[in-house]
């Protein structure tokens, strides 16, 4: 697994530094802050991936991701790898349109597949409604809520192209408890179907969408429940 480190115009570093679902405690910022004032580092940019971009000196690298590390923060995969997680705000807490809690979900996957090898770069999203935050249908692998602790998944979107597509609907339904076990299939379909550096979507092209169809039999379906979203909304 690579690290996401890279060489900017300008000679200095850019470190991406990635935090379970995006989240930065109010410690974890403080002593973030206190390390890039003690290394220098000039700027710091949010990303649309729920990363943070450091300008780090090159000779200040090193020390940068040990010390990164002890804040509880870690560098970002890169290459042919599960990327980070994107995950939107849907809690309880956080987002009033959720109809389930994702931010746990996606904290929770990102800790399971991130960094893990695969032909091309796989990115995953997730949503906690169809208004699709994190952009689920332009990702290889999305995760949207239908009900409480129930998803549909699309698969083989692709957002940052010249030719972008959208993600085709894969299941409806799935229980939340299933997910993990539905992205171990699709990765292991993907790593025996695809060319090398093949991106997912190309590959569905290629052999059919029905090569990552899922054994439903083997997998646990949970239809909306309305009683159920109102005790989650607090309105039942």
């Amino acid at each position: 697994m690579s690290e996401a480190v890279f060489y900017q115009r300008n000679g200095l570093i850019g470190a991406v530094v990635a935090a379970p679902g995006g989240i930065i405690s109010a410690e974890q910022l403080k002593k973030l802050g206190f390390l890039l004032q003690e290394l220098d580092c000039p700027a710091c940019k949010m990303t649309t991936r729920q990363t943070l971009v450091v300008l780090v000196a090159e000779d200040k690298v090193e020390q940068f991701k040990d010390r990164i590390i002890e804040i509880g923060l870690k560098i970002s995969a890169y290459g042919n790898v599960v990327r980070n997680i994107k995950v939107c705000c849907g809690s309880p807490d956080l987002c009033s349109r959720t109809v389930t809690n994702v931010l746990s979900l996606g904290i929770k996957l990102q800790e399971e597949f991130m960094g893990q090898p695969v032909p091309k770069d796989f990115k995953i999203a997730v949503a906690g409604c169809h208004r699709g935050c994190t952009d689920p249908f332009c990702a290889d692998l999305g995760i949207v809520a239908v009900g409480l602790n129930s998803f549909s998944l699309y698969l083989g979107g692709r957002g940052g192209s010249r030719s972008p597509e959208h993600g085709q609907h894969l299941i409806e339904n799935i229980d939340e408890n299933e997910i993990a076990k539905a992205i171990g299939y699709i990765l292991d379909r993907y790593r025996t179907e695809a060319l090398p550096h093949e991106r997912l979507c190309r590959t569905i092209n290629r052999v059919g969408k029905d090569k990552f169809e899922l054994p439903q039999d083997s997998l646990q379906l949970k239809p909306p429940d309305q009683d159920e979203f109102l005790k989650f909304a607090g309105l039942a």
